[in-house]
């Protein structure tokens, strides 16, 4: 499975169930380790087997697993958001209260996050809300590569619709992104290119336009039995 991410643009991973999109997006964060194939950043291969490492070339991943995997309930909206910041900075050097204030007002601000209180539990706030804050902690590191898997899933039409518009905003002030959701119809309002997968194998690329629909997209993962093995690597290119 080869799979190119450009600076500016928007790459969709389509496919249903056990398609592969979140192990995908697993291996290119570092979250999980490949047992075979290469990450390469700027056409060069790059050691990625740990989200560290990932951190380390730029690539930050939103876990689909907001509950168990995101946000830290017990925490305030204020500790959620500079994690991902602190943990790349190191716990021996904590952030002062200036550099807390200036990501939090910032990100509060940037993507509406409701109510605007910091030091709200982040547990009290709606599911919306909380992909938002999410969405800030790893906008907050500045990253060359966001992948986002299922941002959208179990939030209102609302927070929806802010969230994708904040996809598409990204990509335009030059942010590389990997956007995964199981409603293809997402899939394909968002990206500039679209990979299909199944099996485990991506079986297609296309670029988006005005003659791509889901039924298109259907009917290719519907048609395509799934091939041999391929080696999986990816390529971010700056």
């Amino acid at each position: 499975t080869d799979l190119d991410v450009h600076r500016g643009e928007v790459v969709g991973l389509a496919g249903l169930l056990g398609s592969g999109r979140t192990e995908l997006a697993r291996l290119l964060s570092g979250a999980d380790r490949p047992d075979h194939g290469q990450v390469e950043v700027d056409g060069r291969p790059a050691r990625i087997h740990t989200p560290v490492d990932g951190f380390d070339h730029g690539i930050a991943y939103s876990t689909e697993n907001r509950r168990d995997e995101g946000i830290v309930e017990d925490l305030t909206v204020r500790e959620n958001l500079i994690l991902a910041v602190q943990a790349r900075r190191g716990w021996l050097r904590p952030l002062s209260r200036r550099e807390q204030d200036e990501i939090v007002r910032r990100y509060l601000v940037a993507l509406n996050v409701r109510p605007a209180d910091p030091e709200q539990l982040i547990k009290n706030l709606s599911g919306g809300n909380q992909q938002k804050v999410l969405l800030g902690r790893w906008l907050a590191v500045d990253p060359r590569l966001l992948i986002l898997d299922e941002p959208t899933r179990g939030i209102d039409v609302g927070a929806k619709a802010e969230i994708q518009q904040h996809v598409a905003a990204l990509a335009d002030s030059g942010v590389a992104v990997v956007f995964i959701s199981s409603e293809i119809e997402e899939v394909v309002r968002l990206s500039h290119r679209i990979a299909v997968l199944k099996d485990h194998h991506k079986i297609g690329e296309i670029e988006n336009g005005p003659e791509v629909t889901v039924e298109r997209i259907v009917e290719l993962i519907a048609e395509h039995a799934a091939g041999p093995e391929h080696q999986t690597s990816a390529e971010v290119a700056a």
